[in-house]
């Protein structure tokens, strides 16, 4: 490595959104380093950033309070260093999710559930000691929850680092942000009362699912499921060579397969939307003991109850320290499902384009290849489909590790959830690949013809089934006789129905019939999509 102060090198921190430039020194000295940020000011346009690796001493959390405001505080400033995609090269994306999985999200959830739970106490009678807060009192702390910024997680997280737990770490974050209010801080005491931290996390873990989805989430699955639809509704009536086992099959429509991936996504998402979101409140393990002991009148599982329900949140009276998990398992399964649907939808599409059913439309600019000028990849049909294969990954590993917490409570689950985020967020982002690939398509009709007519051989079904009807003996075996290992054409199908011992009238109908017009009921089952999935009532938890 060079001597001290050298550099080994510059570049550009760049993004589309962002904009920024930055310079990264790399100093010998020690076996680790510390990142250190320091924005400067610049033009509303764009911003200069310089982030450096230095062996100075750990830059604390107040001067990166300092040097760092809320506004040029976004972590898009440094995508380029970012470990995970998700908050570096698909940033745009997936930033959406912040509010609610990032580290600063659950916090937040976190500060709203520590005041809302002194705000009940304050209305429960037997509680003298909270008496009934005024209406300025309520105000206040409202607002505590409403004005939570990223100075406020960070002095969160500045508490953390001396108590060593992140729980706790609320608690006397809001003992210090209420302490200049008299009348609240007269019970500060009662922040976090007969509360164990989990009491707390799964609250803040569930408040996090249900505003992410009815947000974020659902809205983009529906949007997904529209566009499917409407690729069905608009090509119901366009006839396509169907492939079972990779073979030439009956045909179908276009519209149709597109119509059987919107119902499919559509009822997963249904079923999605169905799970309950669950929460507790009852204490170290799930018995109000210590509720009990302080005060021994009230109705602790009922006051729990109306608490956990008054947060929009389902009850779950049967718990240990922790809330099983078990809905949780049940939500990522269901998001598994979806995204297992949309997978086998990629994959067809992406079959599609290359059989030339579909052009991609082009960008001015865009490259397809680094060497061959012609092909236009299907890129975000891959992108998508690879992101569904991670997000598929983390969600299952969710979904069988949670509900297992050894004893009455291990702490296992606490990491494993914080990667809640990632799953959700390659999900997102996949969702997002999708309906990009999709604005792309355009129908090469031409394309999808020429395969048909080049398959005569489909239409030894509906002969079979007439010559069946009619009485013809050993129908299938004269049509395999006529059409295995031979090169079927227009001309030699119609002499072979001529040549049938069939009603003249039989006779003409399949005389007319071509690959193109043996669809069956597939325009009609295309088009009549909206009356199979109901999106206009859309996905939401309630």
């Amino acid at each position: 490595m060079e001597a001290v102060g050298a550099s080994l090198g510059t570049f550009d921190v760049a993004s589309p959104s962002f904009h920024r430039s930055g310079r990264v020194s790399i100093l010998p000295g020690r076996r680790w380093y510390r990142l250190t940020l320091e924005p400067q000011k610049v033009s509303a346009s764009s911003s200069l950033c310089r982030v450096s690796m230095s062996i100075s001493a750990e830059t604390s959390k107040q001067e990166l309070r300092q040097r760092c405001t809320e506004e040029s505080y976004d972590y898009g400033e440094f995508n380029i260093l970012n470990l995970s995609p998700l908050d570096g090269r698909y940033v745009e994306k997936t930033k959406k999710l912040r509010p609610f999985f990032s580290e600063y999200g659950l916090i937040r959830f976190r500060v709203l559930v520590e005041v809302k739970w002194l705000l009940k106490l304050s209305k429960i009678p037997e509680i003298e000691e909270v008496p009934e807060l005024s209406e300025e009192a309520q105000s206040f702390l409202e607002e505590v929850v409403n004005n939570f910024s990223i100075n406020d997680a960070l002095e969160v997280k500045t508490l953390e680092e001396k108590t060593n737990h992140d729980v706790k770490a609320v608690e006397y974050f809001l003992k210090q942000k209420c302490r200049s209010f008299a009348e609240v801080a007269k019970v500060l005491e009662f922040f976090h009362f007969a509360c164990t931290s989990e009491d707390i996390n799964n609250l803040a873990y569930a408040l996090s699912l249900k505003e992410a989805f009815n947000t974020v989430i659902f809205p983009v699955m529906i949007e997904l499921c529209t566009a499917i639809s409407n690729l069905a509704k608009e090509n119901a009536h366009i006839p396509m060579l169907s492939r079972t086992h990779g073979q030439p099959a009956s045909p179908t429509t276009l519209g149709k397969e597109m119509a059987n991936f919107a119902v499919r996504l559509s009822s997963r998402g249904e079923k999605l939307s169905e799970v309950c979101l669950l929460g507790k409140f009852a204490g170290a393990v799930g018995n109000y003991n210590a509720h009990k002991v302080a005060y021994p009148t009230i109705n602790w599982p009922h006051i729990a109850e109306e608490f956990v329900t008054s947060l929009g949140i389902q009850f779950n009276a049967y718990v240990t320290q922790i809330e099983p998990h078990d809905y949780m398992a049940d939500l990522f399964n269901a998001i598994v499902q979806f995204n297992t649907i949309l997978i086998d939808f990629n994959r067809d599409i992406w079959s599609y384009i290359s059989f030339g059913y579909f052009k991609q439309i082009t960008k001015v600019g865009e490259v397809g290849s680094s060497t061959m000028p012609h092909k236009v990849n299907p890129i975000d049909f891959e992108n998508s489909e690879g992101n569904l294969c991670l997000a598929n990954a983390i969600l299952s590993s969710l979904a069988q590790k949670l509900p297992i917490s050894r004893m009455q409570r291990d702490l296992t689950d606490s990491t494993v959830l914080r990667n809640i985020g990632v799953g959700l967020g390659h999900s997102i982002l996949a969702y997002l690949s999708t309906l990009q690939g999709i604005r792309k398509l355009q129908v090469n009709e031409s394309r999808l013809y020429e395969d048909l007519e080049l398959a005569w051989e489909v239409l030894s079904e509906p002969i079979q089934t007439v010559m069946r009807r009619y009485g013809v003996p050993e129908p299938y075996e004269k049509l395999k006789d006529f059409t295995r290992g031979r090169a079927i054409s227009k001309g030699s199908i119609r002499e072979f129905i001529g040549g049938l011992d069939l009603p003249e009238e039989a006779k003409s109908e399949l005389l007319v019939l071509t690959p193109h017009l043996y669809v069956g009921e597939a325009e009609q089952l295309a088009k009549a999509v909206d009356e199979a999935i109901d999106l206009a009532s859309g996905f939401r938890f309630e």
